[in-house]
């Protein structure tokens, strides 16, 4: 299967690292010109080091703000591709969640989204091409406990995806989320921390978090943030042009259903 973005412009947000960077990283390795944005220059100058080869254009900005995403269209006033995998998330005891983390999660992980999706679904559906997605989590299915208001955004970007597909139905443009099994990144390398406490080496660590707190996983590991990427790369692509408003799962059989 060959998949060739040359001529296509993707943005992808909070791309200076884990699963962003990589899907940035293979976007750019099937052509495509690509934005990498993070909350400051000296991040996503970083990421672009990192990155190597490639056609690049750095994007910094916070794009949780208003301010944010019209600093994004003044750098990219048109894209071909919207990846939306900004997101933050962390444990906290279910009663604890204030008025103003619930609002945090909501407008980081969901409105920031949903607003760049209003500023570039009108020029895909004029050019009669393009692409969005949505980074979700198995969290969206199966609320976890430790942070359900994490749970709660993400399974908003489900509804999201759907209602965009909607809007952009029969135009030419796809719209899906991808639904993210554990994955290792760096922050979630912190949160096994978190969970599973400093004192054992990183891979009884990782057995015993998955053990105990994802024990429904069938891969039985954390997913590596370029097996996500190949699933964002190929929705991405033409080939795919025939898959929209859907929700597809990596997330090493995580959720225990047969559709999400």
């Amino acid at each position: 299967m060959r998949i060739d973005l040359s001529g296509k412009t993707a943005l992808v947000t909070g791309s200076t690292q884990g699963i962003g960077l990589a899907i940035a990283a293979g976007l750019a390795g099937a052509g495509a010109r690509v934005g990498v944005n993070g909350r400051s220059g000296e991040s996503v100058e970083r990421a672009i080091g990192e990155l190597g080869d490639g056609d690049f254009v750095a994007v910094p900005a916070d794009v949780a703000t208003e301010e944010g995403a019209a600093a994004v269209l003044e750098v990219l006033p048109e894209a071909d591709i919207l990846v939306n995998n900004l997101g933050i998330f962390g444990a906290q005891p279910a009663l604890e969640i204030s008025d103003d983390d619930w609002r945090r999660y909501f407008e980081v992980n969901v409105l920031a989204a949903v607003r760049l999706t209003r500023n570039y679904l009108p020029g895909m559906r004029d050019r009669g091409w393009g692409r969005i997605q949505y980074i979700a989590s198995d969290s969206a299915v199966v609320t976890p406990a430790e942070m359900i208001h994490y749970g709660m955004s993400k399974t908003a970007l489900l509804a999201v995806s759907r209602g965009f597909a909607k809007e952009a139905a029969g135009s030419g443009v796809t719209v899906n989320s991808v639904i993210a099994g554990p994955t290792h990144t760096g922050g979630v390398e912190d949160f096994v921390r978190q969970m599973v406490g400093d004192d054992l080496p990183w891979d009884e660590a990782q057995h015993k978090f998955m053990l105990e707190h994802r024990p429904q996983s069938l891969l039985q590991r954390l997913i590596e943030p370029e097996e996500i990427a190949n699933m964002v790369v190929y929705l991405s692509s033409p080939l795919a042009s025939a898959t929209t408003g859907g929700a597809l799962r990596v997330d090493g059989g995580y959720v225990d259903a047969i559709l999400p």
